[in-house]
């Protein structure tokens, strides 16, 4: 009776230590890509949030309504941390000027966006902001200008007087860059 020698299957060493790297250059790359998609999705709540406030201020025609109308848009909300990832939202009631504050502890990142009201004239003409349209009696379009750091989808817009936030551009919303 001879005995066989079974050869034995399984993987190298240096196989294993090729599938290793390979999955730690993955994480790598991946991990602070999908850390920065998911502070974007938390300041997308902020931008949700600005809508209500956008509606009542584009309604405003004379300087009285603009205050009415940011005034009923800040008491819409909590003055303090109206939600998970928002700090504080107000609407200056002089300008009609949105500014959402984030929550570094929930969001992952600090800073504000600031969404400013304009008005493209029907005549030519670039954009105003809609507080001079409205001293003017100019009418027009409604647009709106956001900006964390940076500023150039506003730039781009005609809207170079938007105010600027403090949020970084990597975790803005495309058109607050």
């Amino acid at each position: 009776m001879t005995m066989v020698k079974k050869a034995q299957a399984g993987f190298t060493l240096i196989e294993l230590m090729i599938v290793v790297a390979i999955i730690g250059i993955l994480a790598a790359i991946a991990l602070p890509a999908y850390t920065d998609y998911t502070i974007r999705s938390k300041v997308s709540e902020g931008m949700v949030m600005a809508e209500g406030f956008k509606t009542l201020i584009a309604e405003s025609t004379t300087v009285v309504e603009l205050g009415a109308n940011a005034l009923a848009a800040n008491v819409s909300v909590n003055a303090a941390n109206p939600t998970k990832y928002l700090t504080s939202i107000a609407a200056d009631v002089a300008t009609g000027v949105i500014t959402a504050t984030y929550n570094v502890t929930n969001v992952g990142a600090a800073g504000t966006l600031v969404v400013s009201p304009f008005v493209k004239p029907a005549a030519a003409g670039g954009a105003i902001t809609l507080a001079a349209a409205v001293l003017a009696g100019t009418t027009g379009a409604i647009d709106w200008a956001c900006r964390g750091v940076g500023g150039t989808a506003a730039t781009a817009g005609g809207m170079t007087a938007a105010g600027a936030g403090t949020l970084l551009a990597k975790y803005s919303p495309s058109n607050c860059r």
